[in-house]
C-alpha cells in the first residue's frame, strides 16, 4: 500500500516537471523574435532548463521530508 502511493506521488511530481518544461519551450530554435532562428538580442536571459527544475524539485522535496520527521519529533 505505501510503495503503490510513493509510485502515485513520484508520477504526479514527474507529471508537473515535464509539463512545466514543454510550456518554457520555445518554437522552431527558440530564437529572436518572429523569425526561425537565430541569435537572441542582447539583454535577454535564457529559460530555467530541466535541470534548474529537477533541481528545485529535489530541494523542496528534502525541505518536506526534514519537516515531517521535526514534526513527528514534536508530537
Amino acid at each position: 500500500m505505501a510503495t503503490k502511493k510513493k509510485v502515485i506521488k513520484l508520477s504526479f511530481i514527474m507529471l508537473i516537471m515535464f509539463s512545466v518544461t514543454i510550456a518554457f519551450a520555445q518554437p522552431n530554435g527558440g530564437g529572436g523574435g518572429q523569425g526561425g532562428g537565430g541569435t537572441p538580442p542582447d539583454g535577454t536571459g535564457g529559460p530555467i532548463d530541466g535541470g534548474a527544475i529537477v533541481l528545485l524539485a529535489g530541494i523542496a522535496g528534502y525541505a518536506h521530508r526534514k519537516l515531517k520527521a521535526q514534526y513527528e519529533l514534536n508530537k
